[in-house]
């Protein structure tokens, strides 16, 4: 019996890291796909290929109840704000202040999710959980710091909003999401809604902008986008899961790990990037807290 019960402890850490993991590698794929066309274009076809996914699946694994109940407008809730919004913010960010300010901002997301799970939610944190969290959040923002904060610093001072807007909207998504999985616990239909709800909203505004359709072929980088879209879908289905079976303060943390891991990626698989002292304390940093939140469970 108490196996039973640590392994369903371990459950949702091992799915906060295979998330996390599997989030790294999509961002090494989009990464490809973007050499060859824009980022809005690469956006679209990533959201469909995900939204094709769980469609595909879903007459095994959705029952035809699930659309009136409750939970399924959160989940479409969730769908109209994230990920468009929030991505819409951080590409905001990117512009106004450059890539390692939003990045390091950015960084803040466990702290909403953190404040959320115990005040809406009633979750319970714990000093390893606190210390974990900073480490994390710490190991990402000198991460980020790689690049420096660049020569000008003088921007507008509504713009450092945008990044931390972008972590508040993903924690509150995350959060909603397992507040709506209380009443709903399926983590497919969780994926399935709120994604299609973003792809409709995401060829809204691509058509409004008079943009034509994206062009298929290997010229223009689909394969890629495809490809990541597929992989972003498993990882947002391993995070719903781990958000089912455990705690928010527990799993946001631990997918926050995630640009470590694309570093690692990018240095041992796909030999672009060189180990420097910030990501060396990056990794004494992050290792440690991903160790501490797992024991704390």
């Amino acid at each position: 019996m108490s196996e039973i019960t640590g392994l369903q402890h371990l459950a949702p850490i091992l799915l906060a890291l295979t998330s996390a993991m599997l989030f790294a590698v999509s961002i090494l794929v989009l990464h490809q796909g973007l050499r060859h066309a824009d980022s809005e274009t690469g956006s679209l076809i990533q959201i469909g290929a995900t939204v094709l996914c769980y469609w595909l699946f879903a007459p095994w694994l959705v029952e035809s109840w699930y659309w009136f109940t409750p939970a399924a407008l959160l989940f479409a809730l969730v769908g109209l704000f994230k990920p468009f919004l929030s991505a819409n913010a951080a590409l905001l960010s990117v512009h106004y202040l450059g890539p390692t300010p939003t990045s390091t901002l950015a960084s803040t997301s466990p702290l909403f999710a953190a404040a959320f799970g115990v005040f809406f939610l009633g979750e319970h944190l714990t000093l390893p959980i606190v210390l974990g969290t900073m480490a994390i959040m710490g190991g990402s923002i000198v991460l980020a710091q790689q690049g420096g904060w660049g020569r000008h610093t003088s921007w507008p001072l509504w713009a450092l909003s945008l990044p931390m807007a972008a972590a508040l909207i993903r924690s509150s998504g995350d959060v909603l999401t397992k507040f709506a999985m209380l009443d709903l616990p399926s983590p497919y239909f969780a994926g399935l809604v709120s994604f299609t709800v973003s792809l409709i909203i995401a060829l809204l505004v691509y058509g409004a902008r008079r943009r034509s359709l994206p062009k298929f072929g290997k010229d223009h980088g689909t394969g890629w986008f495809v490809l990541a879209g597929v992989i972003n879908g498993v990882s947002v289905y391993c995070l719903n899961v781990a958000l089912k079976l455990g705690e928010v303060v527990v799993v946001i943390p631990l997918v926050a790990a995630s640009p470590l891991l694309t570093l690692l990626l990018s240095v041992y698989l796909v030999r672009r990037e060189t180990i420097t002292r910030n990501s060396l304390l990056a990794v004494l940093l992050v290792v440690p807290g991903v160790i501490m939140i797992t024991l704390s469970r």
